[in-house]
């Protein structure tokens, strides 16, 4: 299937913050201090509690890498810690969304990423594909807030995004094969991009990076392209992942999928935050 343009709106709402300002054209914002350093040592700690507790061994919203068995990702990190669910109210944090989304929100999705030293990456991909095709979201009406909980250096695997690529919707080939996601969650190989529509993507908007100090943040559209290479430091990464989706745009049927995915992927409780 060809590239398409997106008819949909990027800001839905009234911006009021400067780092906001050229969301709608860029699709992406980056906030230098969203957290202290007070925060960011509570935060991080907390995520390597969630890392190390033994009661999460076994369970499926715990991912581990294929190869290394090093922890990837936790899902639904908002309800496995309370200090993250209190994050999620914070105002500061989901104003951010609201603004953008022009409406209350309610948690999408949440998880920890760890990206530790020598760890792997994460392909180019645009979310909104995924969601809608197997969690039957049905416009690019979310967004997604990362936020760093260690130093993101342009060496360590730090997010790539591709500035402007939101405004185009790039379908994926092929059918999605019956519980992909155990497999997606640990390795993407079904269900991204092409290399040539990479290319020529790359080619029109460029690829920006994400860098900055713990408690930085990226604010980014659910269509835009991105991904991280990687790391090959001995440098960590790891960031707590927010998607904040619209009260207005909750999800139906998967609009490409034999069946809806587990609710810690894709959450079909839709309290406003």
């Amino acid at each position: 299937m060809p590239l398409q343009e997106r008819h949909d709106a990027t800001v839905w709402g009234r911006i009021g913050n400067a780092e906001l300002a050229a969301f709608d054209t860029d699709g992406f914002a980056i906030m230098d201090r969203l957290l202290t350093p007070e925060e960011v040592a509570e935060y991080a700690a907390e995520i390597d509690r969630l890392a190390s507790d033994p009661d999460l061994r076994g369970d499926d919203r715990l991912i581990v890498e294929k190869s290394s068995q090093q922890v990837r990702s936790v899902f639904e990190v908002h309800k496995l810690s309370p200090a993250v669910a209190e994050l999620v109210r914070e105002p500061r944090v989901v104003e951010l969304a609201r603004q953008v989304l022009g409406s209350d929100v309610y948690i999408h999705q949440s998880r920890v990423n760890y990206l530790p030293g020598f760890g792997t990456g994460f392909y180019w991909h645009s979310d909104f594909e995924t969601w809608h095709a197997e969690d039957g979201m049905p416009v690019p009406r979310a967004v997604s807030l990362s936020i760093a909980l260690t130093d993101n250096y342009p060496y360590n695997g730090s997010l790539m995004v591709m500035p402007g690529s939101h405004r185009t919707f790039v379908p994926c080939q092929g059918a999605t094969p019956a519980d992909h996601y155990r497999e997606s969650l640990r390795e993407q190989e079904i269900g991204v991009p092409t290399k040539a529509d990479i290319t020529d993507l790359a080619h029109k908007y460029g690829i920006t990076q994400f860098t900055g100090a713990a408690g930085s943040a990226l604010l980014f559209d659910s269509n835009i392209m991105h991904a991280s290479g990687n790391n090959i430091t001995p440098f960590p990464r790891s960031n707590i992942f927010l998607v904040f989706n619209s009260v207005e745009n909750t999800l139906e049927e998967p609009f490409a999928a034999p069946a809806r995915r587990p609710t810690y992927i894709a959450d079909r409780e839709f309290t406003p935050v």
